[in-house]
């Protein structure tokens, strides 16, 4: 029987920090001195070097690849840059520092298995480095890495090194959510520990930057206890060619979370009724079982009436069902929210009207505290909002499950995305509504 060789892994992570910390630097170096770059790349990095002057090669307008960016040496929008090594594949989000774009940095962040927060070693810990830790945690991103970067410019001091993880060390026990924290010393200018591990180091026994990226355990950072799917599309093969179609109907979408069996009983929900799953159906055909982040086509045992926005679930571990929703929601919009506006809340597969009806506190991420009852929240604003949809939501805090616990508020009348939240567990209130259900 011949040997098949496991899939290489893909770990997605994303880059942030404040202005001039050498974030797009740090990317370029990786995708540079790993050797992931065509020839052509690097003939377009020599005649890009014209646009900064001085002749000299910029790693960072691999990444800023807006004019713009090049001309004031300013990461504007998120740019994605995919690389790979004989060991992971990677798919990495270089995020701007500016305050004005933390609505960028959530977009970057927000299906990242791994944080970079870089530091600038001669400036250590200011605002932007406890906000973008902050929005790491809040995204529930569960690796973190701080990269103390430009350590040449203060000597490769071990003490300036020190001070600083002592100082963020200090902060990180009121986040509490990252699994796993590594702080590497760094000059993403020249090279020293991102790819090769430098002698300029000798008392830092950890890794390099990308060989902690090659190494980090991400295969359990997965919700695998509680099946989630919520049904994206129901399947009708129009074929009149093919008879075997005629009455196939299956029900397309992601799996969320959790495993599914052919032969296992399930939910679906909202109308609660059981059913046993009759087959699970790919591309390249029929499967014994499927697991997140799969795309599937579920097959079951009955006909039951189900429709985009439904959710098949597992026997156990029930999500909430509720119209009355708390989040955290960071604001993205120049006009800043204020209690009473409505929205249209989009959440998995399907979309709702909403209702902002309060504002119960805004973050201060210099302090981590929670400021109550503020009259709005502006652009980049992270606060604690009670939500009302018109129709119940099928969901689950954002904890336990990063897909059906998150969503986005789209302005009516201009279809703009104006924020991102992040659904607390469902109450003891939201749950009784699945007593009516034989189940």
């Amino acid at each position: 029987m011949p040997h098949t060789q496991p899939p290489i892994e893909l770990l997605r992570f994303n880059t942030c920090g404040s202005v001039d910390d050498g974030k797009s630097t740090l990317i370029g170096r990786l995708l540079y001195d790993s050797k992931s770059l065509m020839e052509d790349q690097v003939e377009a990095l020599e005649k890009s070097a014209n646009i900064t002057g001085g002749g000299q090669i910029n790693l960072a307008n691999l990444t800023d690849g807006l004019r713009a960016e090049r001309e004031q040496g300013i990461t504007i929008d998120v740019a994605y840059r995919y690389f790979a090594t004989p060991k992971r594949k990677f798919i990495v989000a270089d995020t701007p520092g500016h305050v004005q774009y933390t609505r960028n940095m959530v977009t970057g962040a927000s299906t990242a298995n791994l944080s970079i927060v870089l530091v600038d070693a001669r400036l250590g810990v200011i605002e932007q480095t406890r906000r973008h830790t902050y929005i790491s945690a809040l995204l529930g991103i569960p690796h973190l890495v701080i990269a103390v970067n430009k350590m040449d410019l203060v000597d490769w001091s071990e003490d300036r090194f020190n001070e600083i993880r002592t100082e963020i060390e200090n902060f990180l026990p009121k986040l509490g959510v990252f699994r796993d924290v590594k702080f590497i010393p760094l000059s993403a200018l020249q090279g020293d520990n991102v790819v090769d591990l430098s002698d300029k180091t000798p008392w830092y026994d950890g890794p390099s930057l990308l060989g902690h990226l090659e190494t980090v355990h991400i295969a359990s950072d997965r919700n695998f206890a509680s099946f989630r799917f919520p049904v994206q599309w129901v399947n009708r093969p129009n074929n009149p060619t093919d008879k075997s179609l005629h009455d196939f109907r299956g029900l397309s979408g992601q799996v969320a979370s959790g495993v599914v069996k052919r032969g296992e009983t399930v939910v679906v929900l909202p109308s609660g009724i059981k059913s046993k799953v009759k087959d699970i159906w790919t591309l390249d055909g029929s499967l014994e079982e499927a697991f997140c982040p799969q795309s599937v086509t579920i097959c079951l045992e009955d006909d039951i009436d189900i429709s985009r926005g439904d959710m098949i679930v597992g026997r156990e571990n029930l999500c909430g069902r509720s119209t009355e929703l708390q989040a955290k929601l960071c604001w993205m919009n120049p006009r800043a929210l204020q209690a009473g506006r409505k929205f249209f809340l989009k959440h998995t597969t399907q979309t709702v009207q909403a209702i902002v009806t309060r504002i119960e506190s805004r973050i201060n991420v210099s302090t981590y505290d929670a400021e109550p009852d503020p009259a709005a929240l502006a652009m980049n604003d992270i606060g604690v909002v009670h939500i009302k949809t018109a129709k119940p939501l099928l969901f689950d805090g954002y904890d336990t499950n990063r897909l059906t616990g998150s969503f986005i508020l789209v302005e009516q009348g201009t279809n703009a995305t104006v924020a991102a939240g992040m659904l607390y567990p469902p109450t003891e209130a939201a749950k009784p509504e699945y007593g009516d259900f034989a189940i």
